[in-house]
């Protein structure tokens, strides 16, 4: 009797322990997958390698510092970053894309503070993957500051950009890179979808996309401010020097130079405007087919966006919807102007066209209440948000010195 009723225990025991087991290891993927990813504690990183770096992925919501540049000589590149990484895909975005579809990831959420440094030669190389594609995946409530990526090559489909694809709230500051970035919607040099705020941040080389393309970002919904591009932009729709379409957040104290080439809602500075865009300028040359402008292409024709204090310089050929300043208008334009002898445009669905002479005189700004001050040649005062010196340059930003 007591043997059997050792076996009938032992059987139940077995039973529970496997049970117990099964639980386990279901918990665990529960845990790893999907929605309900849950990564350890995340260590605060110091970075000098890219192993460093790539070591970031397993510690997302950590606060990393970059401790010097980083680069092709750099150890763990060749492995990790350079073209022939990854089976030639290059590096690897930092960010977990789960098997639930294209909007499940999980994020960078942590803090990179770059000290001024730089990320330099990282290539990616991901035309056909359907997650965002920058040195970060996905990034949301961090703070990004200080760092550069420099001489990238990164190729992806959607949400592209060099620093990351898309960053959700949170903040970068005192950030750029330079390169060239390729994609096909949502594509940015820095950031490929923004929804955060851009502060002191600047874009140099070349981005192209099909639609919501743009210098800095692609798309923005939130704030932009003292921001820069230099370069070439080609895209079709939504193509700015700047900001391919900016949603709802304001744009302000920006500038864009060199060339943006598309087909429809093509600005120098933003292409599709439905927020506000305040002192700010470009001297982008501009090549589009419809609705296409010196500083924005569209300007809330369907939702309101308003433009003010600001202007634009550059040369710009269209077909229908043309315009010095702006191609389509159904908002507000006030206090801007543009040049009609750089442009070529003598009309405009928003502004006010000058002469180049009057575009260098302090009065056509002063007398238009913007916040503007003489001063001589190579000096600045960061008092007043425009500098100028009179009748030799055009109105500039006083940080841009």
């Amino acid at each position: 009797m007591n043997t059997m009723f050792r076996s009938k225990r032992d059987g139940l025991l077995a039973k529970v322990c496997v049970f117990l087991i099964m639980a386990a290891l279901i918990g665990g993927m529960v845990g790893c997958t999907g929605d309900g990813y849950n990564p350890p504690p995340s260590q605060n990183l110091e970075i000098r390698t890219w192993y460093d770096l790539d070591a970031v992925r397993d510690n997302l919501a950590g606060n990393h510092t970059l401790m010097n540049d980083l680069d092709s000589t750099t150890l763990g590149y060749e492995e990790l970053a350079s073209p022939t990484a990854n089976g030639g895909k290059g590096w690897q975005p930092i960010g977990i894309h789960t098997p639930h579809g294209a909007t499940a990831y999980v994020p960078f959420t942590g803090a990179l503070d770059g000290q001024g440094y730089e990320i330099r030669d990282l290539r990616i190389n991901r035309p056909d993957e359907d997650s965002s594609v920058g040195l970060f995946m996905y990034v949301t409530h961090a703070v990004i500051e200080d760092v550069g990526v420099t001489n990238v090559t990164v190729i992806g489909r959607d949400e592209v950009g060099a620093l990351a694809g898309g960053i959700k709230e949170g903040s970068v500051s005192r950030s750029y890179s330079s390169g060239n970035v390729t994609g096909n919607d949502d594509v940015g040099g820095l950031v490929g979808r923004a929804d955060c705020i851009l502060t002191d941040c600047r874009f140099a080389g070349t981005v192209t996309g099909y639609e919501y393309v743009g210098g800095l970002a692609g798309q923005n919904f939130n704030t932009v401010g003292k921001c820069r591009f230099t370069g070439n932009v080609t895209g079709n729709s939504s193509v700015g020097g700047l900001v391919g379409a900016s949603w709802d957040g304001p744009v302000s104290d920006s500038y864009s130079s060199g060339r943006v080439t598309g087909y429809g809602r093509v600005g120098g500075l933003v292409g599709w405007n439905s927020g506000s865009i305040s002192n700010c300028h470009s001297g982008s040359d501009i090549n589009g087919v419809e609705n296409v402008g010196g500083l924005v292409g569209e300007n809330g024709y369907y939702i309101c966006g308003t433009v003010n204090n600001s202007y634009s310089t550059g040369s710009i050929t269209g077909t229908s919807y043309v315009g010095g300043l702006v191609g389509t208008n159904g908002c507000n334009v006030t206090d801007s102007f543009w040049d009609v002898q750089t442009s070529g445009r003598a009309t405009s669905a928003g502004g006010t066209g000058m002469n180049t002479t009057e575009m260098k005189d302090i009065a056509t700004f002063s007398g238009a209440t913007w916040n503007i001050i003489a001063v001589a040649l190579n000096e600045t005062n960061p008092v007043y948000i425009w500098n100028i010196v009179n009748n030799v340059t055009y109105p500039f930003l006083s940080w841009q010195a």
